[in-house]
C-alpha cells in the first residue's frame, strides 16, 4: 500500500472515532457549549487530553504552513476545516494525503 492510500484510508476512523462519542453527546444535550466546556474540563485528566489536542492542532497547522511554503498542496483550506470540526484525528491525514499527492504529482 501507498503513502497517499493509507493517510486516505486513515481520514475514515480519524473522522468516524471521535464522532461515536460526540454525536450521542450532541443529541442527549443539543448544542449546549457551556455544558460541553464544563464536561470537556470537568478534572485534570479531561484537560491534559484537551491541551494535547489543541497543541497537536496547533503544530499541525506549523507544519501546514511550513510545507505549504515548500510546495503547492492544493485543497490545504480542507485541513484547517477538518481540523475545527472534527481534530487533530482527521486533520493530520488529510494534510499528509495532500501533501503526498503534491509530491507525486509531476511538475508543471
Amino acid at each position: 500500500m501507498n503513502k497517499k492510500t493509507l493517510y486516505l484510508i486513515l481520514c475514515v476512523p480519524g473522522a468516524a472515532v471521535p464522532y461515536t462519542q460526540f454525536v450521542p453527546w450532541l443529541l442527549q444535550n443539543g448544542l449546549n457549549l457551556r455544558l460541553f466546556t464544563n464536561e470537556m474540563l470537568a478534572n485534570r485528566i479531561a484537560a491534559f487530553f484537551v491541551a494535547d489536542v489543541l497543541m497537536s492542532a496547533v503544530v499541525v497547522i506549523a507544519f501546514l504552513w511550513m510545507e505549504t511554503q515548500a510546495r503547492q498542496v492544493r485543497g490545504r483550506w480542507l485541513v484547517l476545516i477538518a481540523l475545527v470540526t472534527v481534530g487533530v484525528s482527521l486533520g493530520l491525514p488529510l494534510f499528509l494525503y495532500l501533501r503526498q499527492r503534491a509530491i507525486e504529482e509531476p511538475a508543471d
